[in-house]
């Protein structure tokens, strides 16, 4: 189905394209907003000739598309050269993430349960309790502060979900060294061989234990989450042992590292614009709609995508069957048609509208506790340090293609 809608924009015409529009560009990766709104303003509807593909980049698009019934999700779908085909190894079944129905509604039903806001918010005083337990060991003192990452970010994620799912505590400080190491081999497709060899032994270690703790719920019932994951059951059916290991590994893998960078990501957002944080810390009830101003701001997911089912038009461009459209979640959010001056922050922000967890059908299961964990790790933070302030060093940005984190923030603490 070639023919003149085939090409979104003129021959030669300077539109970011391929790895411009990644964060292996350091343009790009310092500061994406400037590219994405020029290529929304320009050419919401693009097609990337150096990968290949089509990309949406207004929210109505984009939103169209991630509630979509009729797209596919599945990689395995794709045409044998399409870029998404490298999200499922060959022969082996995917995660719900990639799953079509019936496959992802039957597995949907069997977790959905477990993943309620009234159950993230049964889980809220965990999330609280382990920022507490982290900001206790802080050292804030010195003039180069301490690294929010490290101390803050990338700790409690993994601690919070593995005491949830109620892994063994002397296997829980490796939880978050697997889950780096695996998503860095998965998700980066330019991950050296020696990132590639360390995500394949992260990713056998993370297969191991997780056998060993289902095992251990089998012969002994427990109501952690992964006793609940065992003991789920909708009409008859229950989840297999491969299926079990692959739903923990979705949320160790997509739900830490996503949430580290939210919590990474947010914070950031909040120093740099000093008056939303006083507005904060002087209400700090204002954290909810913090989060979700962060979430917009800033999405730790920055794209997502779908496979389409038969020849299709979206806005003049042609897409073959069983080609994939990539959505840009980040340009999506600060589409200025549904969020009016979309490069303010505001964490007073009313009617905020973000695709930041996806939607439809996909929507992210994991959404409601990744918005607790920020909220309580945030706003301990906040209420702890009454002079919060970047420090001197400049942060430094991750290069994972579809995700946006910082992989060091230093943050220091002035004397009052």
């Amino acid at each position: 189905m070639a023919g003149s809608g085939r090409d979104s924009h003129p021959p030669g015409d300077d539109i970011p394209d391929g790895i411009r529009l990644m964060p292996i560009d350091p343009v790009f990766r310092e500061d994406p907003h400037p590219v994405l709104h020029e290529l929304r303003e320009r050419c919401p509807v693009h097609r990337d000739r150096e990968f290949n593909r089509v990309v949406l980049s207004r929210f109505a698009d984009v939103e169209a598309v991630v509630r979509s019934r009729e797209y596919w999700a599945d990689p395995r779908k794709a045409l044998p050269d399409d870029p998404v085909r490298r999200f499922v190894a060959d022969g082996v079944e995917p995660s719900m993430l990639f799953l079509d129905d019936p496959d992802h509604q039957r597995l949907r039903n069997l977790v959905s349960r477990a993943f309620t806001p009234r159950q993230a918010e049964q889980w809220r005083p965990l999330v609280r309790e382990v920022a507490r337990e982290l900001l206790d060991r802080l050292d804030p003192g010195g003039a180069d502060g301490f690294d929010l990452i490290e101390a803050l970010a990338g700790p409690l994620p993994a601690i919070a979900i593995a005491r949830i799912l109620g892994v063994d505590p002397a296997e829980q400080a490796q939880f978050k060294q697997w889950s780096e190491a695996a998503t860095t081999s998965f998700f980066d497709p330019f991950a050296g061989e020696d990132a590639q060899r360390a995500g394949e032994e992260a990713a056998a270690a993370l297969d191991a234990c997780l056998r060993s703790e289902i095992a251990r719920r089998r012969e002994k019932p427990a109501d952690d989450l992964i006793g609940q994951l065992v003991a789920a059951e909708e009409g008859g059916d229950r989840l297999t042992e491969d299926e079990l290991v692959t739903m923990c590994n979705l949320l160790l893998i997509a739900g830490n590292v996503t949430t580290t960078d939210l919590i990474g990501n947010g914070t950031r957002a909040l120093l740099e614009h000093p008056e939303q944080l006083a507005a904060l810390r002087a209400d700090p009830t204002r954290i909810g709609n913090a989060v979700e101003e962060m979430l917009r701001f800033d999405p730790p997911v920055t794209v997502t995508g779908r496979v389409v089912p038969t020849d299709t038009r979206i806005d003049g461009v042609d897409v073959d069957a069983r080609e994939s459209v990539t959505v840009l979640l980040s340009a999506a959010n600060r589409d200025p048609a549904v969020n009016p001056d979309p490069d303010r922050f505001d964490i007073t922000r009313s009617d905020i509208r973000l695709l930041s967890f996806g939607g439809g059908a996909h929507l992210c299961l994991g959404a409601h506790l990744a918005r607790v964990e920020a909220q309580e790790a945030i706003g301990a933070l906040v209420a702890r340090f009454g002079h919060l302030r970047a420090a001197e060093t400049p942060a430094e940005w991750k290069s994972v293609p579809g995700f946006r984190g910082l992989a060091r923030f230093r943050v220091r603490v002035d004397p009052l």
